[in-house]
């Protein structure tokens, strides 16, 4: 219920100034930027305190007026208390176009592959994953703008390094508000 309100407040917002230009709002040909994510997650059951860690940077260039290239790195841990090592690292390029971007509020569709590794103990898992994702911008400063993704289509193939392991593969289309994901953005 709280992503609900939040995206509500955040589009009626978004709505209210969507006819407001700004020459210094919003992306142009070469601008570049930076986003990502950071998050903290603990949880406790009983004896067992369980942690866990994400940082995922991501840096863009805008090709064109429209068009941005975009490459993300990922970097996460999880502790349980116990003595074995969970993290997971990966790295993601990807491509977004916009539909106006110079506006102080903007749509946007993207599409993403990334590879990921996780570890758990000894065993590595390693993923692959392409999604295809819209989202909105909006611009409070001259550089700082909030973002939104809203939906995902995607696909997954994860297969455990050992031999003899065999891929599992995922098919998705989360278009409920429970997929809707908020950050930021910094443009130089």
């Amino acid at each position: 219920m709280k992503k609900v309100l939040l995206f509500a407040a955040f589009a009626a917002f978004a709505m209210t100034n969507v006819n407001a230009q700004d020459d210094s709002s919003g992306f142009a040909k070469s601008d570049i930027f930076m986003t990502g994510t950071v998050g903290f997650n603990s949880a406790s059951a009983g004896d067992v305190d369980t942690s866990s860690f994400d940082f995922s940077p991501s840096v863009g260039y805008m090709m064109t007026d429209n068009l941005a290239i975009g490459a993300s790195l990922s970097f996460g841990s999880m502790d349980d208390g116990s003595d074995v090592d969970m993290s997971s690292t990966g790295f993601g390029v990807g491509v977004t176009y916009f539909m106006a971007p110079t506006s102080k509020f903007s749509m946007n569709v993207g599409a993403g592959l990334n590879y990921r590794t996780d570890s758990v103990g000894d065993l590595d898992v390693n993923t692959f994953s392409f999604a295809i994702s819209p989202g909105f911008n909006y611009w409070i400063a001259d550089s700082w703008g909030l973002v939104a993704n809203v939906a995902a289509l995607s696909y997954s193939s994860s297969e455990a390094d050992v031999e003899g392991a065999e891929a599992v593969t995922g098919f998705g289309l989360n278009v409920d508000l429970s997929d809707i994901n908020f950050g930021m953005v910094y443009k130089f």
